[in-house]
């Protein structure tokens, strides 16, 4: 998959079928519109187009600085890859963009710069100045301009019953169960294992300390997870601890991994991790002792989680 930033970037070699969105958490939901894209492309040979746009529109538009995304760019490029996306564009999203007219974007982004040839939409989606216009207006665009419209109507989606919000909601809550089963997949985050105090050594449970960079990432709540890593030919499980480590009197909030029956040193590396169950809530413990005897109880779960092979 080819990924462009910017329309201005993107010079189109042959007509594409294309689809628009934020595509936030690449749900089942959106993985039905896509699958939708590529299968459309490949029986009328085009090529198979995603546009999407950063910052969130609601972060430009609305002032909305709270709002997190579920993926960061890199992670939703790799999952719109591994549909069978041809291509990517990401746009930047601004107040000077949003104002152009419905006329505007129909005419000079998607017939000029992109060259439609189809356009799979939702039944919902608006789009120009002030969101003036609706996918009716699209269709009758696709009779001027030759490109065809391919609606998803109402029931196709609301049959889905998942949206990003749903999501994000059930991560605040550190409900990974319902966030994966919307996700069909482990909810997942990426960052850099950086050195942190080193007490889990003390204590016989070594931890990676991750960074996560983007600010826009959204995290679950705090708590212990049983999760794992791919590292090039192994799959690492173990258990991460989010959250301000009441028990060592934490100031901040950290991303701690311990893997199981795993020495390695981790320093600089970049690691994804998924989640794959919510094992309880972070605690206070009257001592080291008490935590050390959690820690135990929580990996023996953990361990129980496991994947028979």
């Amino acid at each position: 998959m080819k990924v462009i930033l910017n329309i201005d970037n993107y010079h189109a070699i042959k007509a594409c079928s294309l689809t628009i969105g934020t595509f936030d958490g690449v749900h089942v939901g959106h993985r039905e519109i896509i699958q939708r894209l590529v299968n459309s492309a490949k029986e009328k040979n085009l090529l198979s187009v995603v546009l999407t746009f950063f910052p969130h529109p609601r972060m430009v538009l609305q002032k909305d600085t709270s709002i997190r995304l579920i993926d960061t760019l890199a992670e939703k490029q790799q999952l719109l890859e591994g549909l069978g996306v041809d291509i990517l564009i990401v746009h930047p999203f601004s107040r000077e963009f949003s104002r152009q007219s419905a006329d505007e974007f129909t005419r000079d982004i998607l017939v000029n710069s992109l060259q439609i040839g189809h356009l799979i939409i939702g039944y919902d989606h608006r789009f120009g100045r002030n969101r003036e216009a609706t996918v009716d207006d699209l269709i009758l665009a696709g009779d001027i301009y030759g490109f065809s419209v391919d609606k998803i109507e109402a029931k196709d989606i609301d049959s889905v019953n998942v949206s990003s919000t749903k999501i994000r909601t059930a991560l605040n809550e550190g409900d990974i169960s319902t966030a994966n089963t919307y996700l069909n997949r482990p909810f997942k985050l990426t960052g850099k294992v950086i050195q942190g105090e080193e007490i889990g050594r003390t204590i016989d449970y070594p931890t990676a300390n991750i960074t996560i960079e983007e600010e826009y990432k959204l995290l679950p709540d705090d708590g212990v997870y049983f999760v794992q890593s791919k590292r090039e030919n192994e799959i690492l499980y173990g258990m991460m601890n989010i959250g301000f480590r009441p028990t060592l009197e934490g100031e901040t909030r950290s991303f701690e991994v311990h893997f199981f029956d795993f020495q390695e040193d981790l320093y600089g590396e970049e690691l994804a991790i998924e989640f794959l169950q919510h094992i309880r809530k972070e605690k206070k413990f009257t001592s080291l002792d008490k935590l050390k005897e959690q820690l135990r109880s929580d990996q023996a779960l953990c361990r129980t989680l496991i994947p028979v092979k």
